[in-house]
């Protein structure tokens, strides 16, 4: 996961030339903890650090009604605004690109960004929208019947990406 990270860090600073005027925005919740890593790598290449936000895109979601009650904010923390910025989505898994087209519906809600771009950990497949990732860890072919799941020690205890297969 590390090395994953550090080169998507490059990648973005690649694409962007400098962390001036780049902002990470995580998706809540495991999404906020890689976005977080990418800052700290991009501060110490750099020296600076890009504006790090969290976005919860529960009620951006298109399956809302389905949901119900979990549908209420609880962790968007953005204090800062995207109008003109490059706001650069942090995820870790790229599944249907549901989450990132809610993710880039809720940024728009907020302003009116230069950019927007997505970095993943793990692009999986199965894509439901035309969405692609401009940043990738890992490309991981799977089933449909199988999940991926990226622990971070923060919500499992471990620093981990696991292939399952669904019990569903």
């Amino acid at each position: 996961m590390d090395r994953s990270l550090m080169r998507i860090s490059h990648e973005i600073l690649e694409r962007n030339t400098s962390v001036e005027g780049v902002c990470l925005v995580g998706i809540y919740r495991r999404g906020c903890s890689l976005a977080r890593q990418i800052g700290e790598n991009l501060k110490s290449i750099t020296g600076s650090a890009p504006a790090l936000g969290e976005l919860d895109i529960r009620l951006y979601r298109d399956d809302l009604e389905e949901i119900g009650d979990q549908a209420a904010v609880s962790s968007t923390k953005m204090d800062f605004d995207v109008s003109g910025k490059v706001v650069v989505l942090v995820d870790d898994v790229l599944y249907t690109g549901r989450t990132a087209r809610a993710a880039i519906e809720a940024v728009m809600d907020r302003g009116r960004p230069a950019a927007i771009q997505l970095a993943v950990l793990v692009d999986r497949g199965h894509r439901e929208l035309p969405i692609r990732a401009d940043f990738v860890g890992k490309n991981v072919p799977t089933s449909r019947r199988e999940m991926v799941e990226v622990r971070v020690p923060e919500f499992d205890g471990v620093r981990e990406v696991a292939l399952l297969e669904d019990r569903g």
